[in-house]
């Protein structure tokens, strides 16, 4: 089982007592997004988990110093860490970027550069947000970030119905395919002065011939990379036609992250602050407790099949 810490809210920024609370317990239980009512219990054993993958924009101290503790367990785990050129009206309770950029450095020296991947998404454009502003940032923040990631990951915005408003409001415009060209023909050039790979995050557009290759953000092959052996791994058929991921459990809740950014399609409901009042860290739900007319089931978790165990199945 791979689990993902996780798309739908930023679990190492603002739900680190949480976490390592499920993780001590060995267990966490999780809503059904499409119905609430429908909660999966789902078991955390380092014997059945190959690797943890965090999403963050702002890992807090006490989340990354308890990294020892998943050490000490046995886990393996990256980080896909977010660090955009995007101000305050955009990103709107995200810490200033040069102590972002500080707690990535950080972090990298602790866990190795291969495990903290960069993310420089969602790009999008505005009368501020130009090409040249892009460009600009994007060889700042590497910089700073090379020699201290292998790879970023960047993607285009997606105008989600949900949050077509906010962006129109901030006149944020999609990407055409012939500005995507330009960003992956600029951004290629500046990443290999600093020894960073770039690949793209769900996009059907090629920009191969920049060097970019299309990503798997939850990817099998740095997974079996950094854990030394060789997993079998299938492709997330949970998710969009043009992700790269391999099927994950994600163990977040919607409507939770307090980085409250524009653009975010996992906030859409304007009860952020009420539900993180609901935190606590001995609720097997996060921002949430169990109610009577809720069904818990446990969920089936099947281990990922090593290569030599399919060839002696044969």
């Amino acid at each position: 089982m791979i689990l993902s810490v996780s798309r739908r809210t930023d679990i190492p920024a603002f739900y680190s007592s949480w976490f390592y609370q499920r993780i001590k317990d060995g267990y966490v239980e999780v809503r059904n997004p499409m119905n609430t009512h429908q909660v999966s219990k789902i078991e955390l054993s380092p014997d059945i988990i190959e690797c943890i993958v965090f999403w963050t924009k702002n890992p807090s101290k006490d989340f990354i110093e308890n990294l020892k503790l998943l050490d000490d367990f046995g886990y393996t785990y990256y980080f896909q860490f977010t660090v955009t050129a995007y101000d305050e009206t955009i990103e709107r309770n995200v810490p200033e970027k040069k102590q972002i950029m500080q707690t990535f450095r950080n972090l990298s020296e602790k866990i190795g550069k291969e495990k903290v991947l960069w993310r420089y998404d969602p790009v999008f454009m505005n009368e501020k947000y130009t090409l040249d502003y892009h460009c600009k940032y994007f060889d700042y923040i590497a910089s700073k970030l090379g020699g201290y990631t292998d790879k970023c990951i960047i993607s285009f915005i997606d105008s989600y119905s949900r949050i077509k408003k906010r962006l129109e409001a901030q006149n944020i415009n999609g990407v055409t395919p012939l500005q995507m060209l330009s960003i992956g023909e600029l951004f290629s050039s500046i990443a290999r002065e600093y020894n960073i790979k770039i690949e793209t995050c769900c996009e059907s557009i090629d920009l191969k011939q920049y060097g970019i290759e299309k990503g798997h953000c939850i990817d099998g092959e740095l997974i079996n990379k950094i854990t030394n052996k060789q997993y079998l791994f299938r492709k997330d058929a949970t998710q969009r036609k043009e992700c790269g991921c391999i099927t994950s459990i994600d163990i977040g809740s919607y409507n939770t992250c307090h980085h409250n950014c524009l653009y975010c399609y996992a906030n859409w409901i304007d009860t952020i602050d009420k539900n993180m009042i609901h935190c606590d860290p001995n609720s097997p739900l996060l921002c949430s407790e169990l109610k009577p007319d809720d069904k818990v089931t446990n969920r089936k978790i099947a281990l990922c099949p090593l290569e030599e165990e399919e060839l002696f199945n044969k």
